[in-house]
C-alpha cells in the first residue's frame, strides 16, 4: 500500500510541478513581484500537501525584507519547506539552474545562484545577496553548505553572512526538523546525504513512515560589531538552540 500511496503521489507531484513550469513561462513576465512571491508560496504549501507531508511553523516568519535566513541543511525538501513558510530568494548551486523543470521552477522562484568550485564566485554571489538585501528582500542560505544527518550541525560557513553585514541587514536563524508521526522522533526518512540519490531519496520519502515537517523561526539579529566569522558561530548557536526545542504552538 506504501508503494501505490508513493507511486500516486509522484504523479501528482509531476502534475502540480508541469504546472509551476507553466504559470513561470507563461504568467510570471506580466506579473509584478509581490504576485510572483505569493504564487511560489501557495505552490509550494500545496506540493507539501500533494505530497502528504504536514507543515508546521513556530515563531514569527520575517512579514518584510531585508533579512537573511539561516538554516540547518537535511534533504531536497528544505528549499520546498522554506518557501512554503516564507517566500524567499536561495542561493543554490549553479548546477540546479540547469535541471530540467527544476531549474525553471528555481529561477523562476528567484534563486540566485553559486558555482562552489569557483573560489572568486563566491564573492559574487555575496555582492548580489547584498543588494537583493538592500532592495527590500528576504533572502535564505544553508551555512552548512552541504546537508546533514540531523544528528548535529556542521559548521557554519561565514563567506555568505558577509551578505548582511555588507547590507547592514540583519540575520534571522531558522531550524528544520522532520519528526516522524508514530514515535515523536526525528525522521530519516527525508535525509539526502552521502552516496544517496534524488530518485532513492524520493522514494524513501514518500514510500516510508509518515512524517511531519518542523520550521522554527528565532528572532532576528543585527552584526552588532561581529565580524562574519563570530557571527557565523552565533548563528550556528542560534540554530542549535532552535533545532533543540520540542513542537509546541504550531501553525500551518
Amino acid at each position: 500500500m506504501r508503494s501505490l500511496r508513493a507511486l500516486w503521489r509522484i504523479a501528482r507531484a509531476l502534475v502540480h510541478a508541469l504546472a509551476g513550469w507553466l504559470t513561470i513561462v507563461l504568467l510570471f513576465p506580466r506579473w509584478g513581484a509581490s504576485r510572483r512571491e505569493a504564487a511560489v508560496q501557495a505552490w509550494a504549501q500545496r506540493m507539501l500537501r500533494v505530497l502528504g507531508i504536514p507543515l508546521h511553523v513556530h515563531g514569527r516568519a520575517p512579514a518584510l525584507g531585508p533579512v537573511l535566513l539561516v538554516s540547518n541543511h537535511l534533504s531536497w525538501l528544505d528549499i520546498l519547506v522554506l518557501h512554503a513558510a516564507r517566500h524567499c530568494r536561495f542561493v543554490s548551486k549553479s548546477d540546479v539552474k540547469r535541471w530540467p523543470l527544476i531549474g525553471t521552477l528555481a529561477t523562476g522562484a528567484g534563486t540566485l545562484y553559486i558555482e562552489r568550485e569557483k573560489r572568486r564566485d563566491a564573492m559574487r554571489v555575496v555582492h548580489h545577496m547584498a543588494q537583493s538585501l538592500r532592495a527590500g528582500d528576504i533572502v535564505a542560505v544553508f551555512p552548512e553548505g552541504t546537508t546533514g544527518d540531523g544528528s548535529a550541525l556542521l559548521p557554519f560557513h561565514a563567506n555568505l553572512i558577509q551578505a548582511a553585514i555588507s547590507a547592514e541587514a540583519p540575520v534571522q536563524p531558522v531550524a528544520l526538523r522532520f519528526v516522524d508521526r508514530a514515535s515523536g522522533r526525528d525522521s530519516e526518512g527525508p535525509l539526502y546525504i552521502g552516496d544517496d540519490t534524488l530518485v532513492g531519496s524520493l522514494w524513501r520519502t514518500l514510500a516510508g513512515r509518515p512524517f511531519v515537517v518542523h520550521v522554527r523561526f528565532g528572532e532576528p539579529q543585527g552584526a552588532h560589531g561581529r565580524d562574519r566569522r563570530q557571527w557565523a558561530q552565533d548563528l550556528r548557536a542560534a540554530v542549535e538552540e532552535l533545532r533543540a526545542s520540542r513542537p509546541d504552538d504550531a501553525t500551518g
